[in-house]
């Protein structure tokens, strides 16, 4: 399994800033689309998928405010809009309406960049109210029980945290020492035991896990299936 990539959609009819930020972005391991003016941005937008898109609030024709309306009607994608540095009421403007973030003009790309990330977490966030799938196992964080083959299986704090983790990131590698700090256990013996214990609520063949497993001298894995 290979980590998806976020797909952003840069819209702005600066050429030189579009090109800028495509390719600050697409070294920092992003997938970049870009649009010149809202009519391109809509076109965009019916073909392709997009995780964020970063938007130009002075546009020609159709401008970032009017287009920030359009999109939040029908999908619900975060947007950074680009403003003018000092315009207090059009950042205002733009949250009113729906936009997620701003950042003013000029700006240092690493500081969208840094941004970006950190809507990523938000929305990256787990419900922990809601019940998780991972392959025949129904996880729920809230009661701490795991449902699997019509038997119900308790779960404890550590086994918790480790779990809302590895869920909120299915397919990444964590060492022993991150689920140490995360579990709060601090022997390599211990957090090996825990991982056992859970592996034994979540799989239907523990002995031969297909969805907690051992990555031989990096750590452990989550997938959900």
């Amino acid at each position: 399994m290979v980590n998806k990539k976020i797909h952003i959609l840069i819209v702005d009819d600066d050429n030189r800033i579009r090109d800028l930020l495509k390719d600050y972005l697409t070294e920092n391991n992003y997938v970049i689309s870009t649009a010149e003016d809202a009519e391109q941005a809509k076109i965009k937008l019916e073909y392709f998928k997009f995780d964020i898109i970063i938007l130009d609030v002075m546009m020609p024709g159709k401008n970032g405010y009017e287009l920030t309306k359009d999109i939040k009607k029908e999908m619900n994608i975060p947007i950074i809009l680009l403003t003018a540095k000092g315009e207090v009421e059009s950042r205002i403007k733009g949250l009113e309406i729906g936009a997620d973030d701003y950042i003013g003009k000029p700006f240092e790309p690493k500081e969208l960049l840094l941004r970006i990330k950190n809507i990523i977490k938000n929305n990256s966030k787990l419900d922990l109210n809601a019940k998780h799938l991972v392959g025949p196992a129904e996880v729920d964080l809230n009661k701490m029980k795991i449902h699997i083959n019509n038997k119900i299986k308790k779960i404890n704090n550590s086994e918790k945290k480790i779990l809302i983790e590895m869920l909120s990131n299915p397919g990444r590698t964590f060492s022993r020492e991150e689920i140490g700090k995360i579990s709060g256990i601090s022997q390599e013996r211990s957090i090996d035991v825990m991982v056992t214990r859970l592996r034994q609520k979540l799989e239907l063949n523990p002995k031969n896990p297909k969805f907690l497993q051992t990555i031989r001298g990096s750590g452990y894995v989550l997938w959900i299936e």
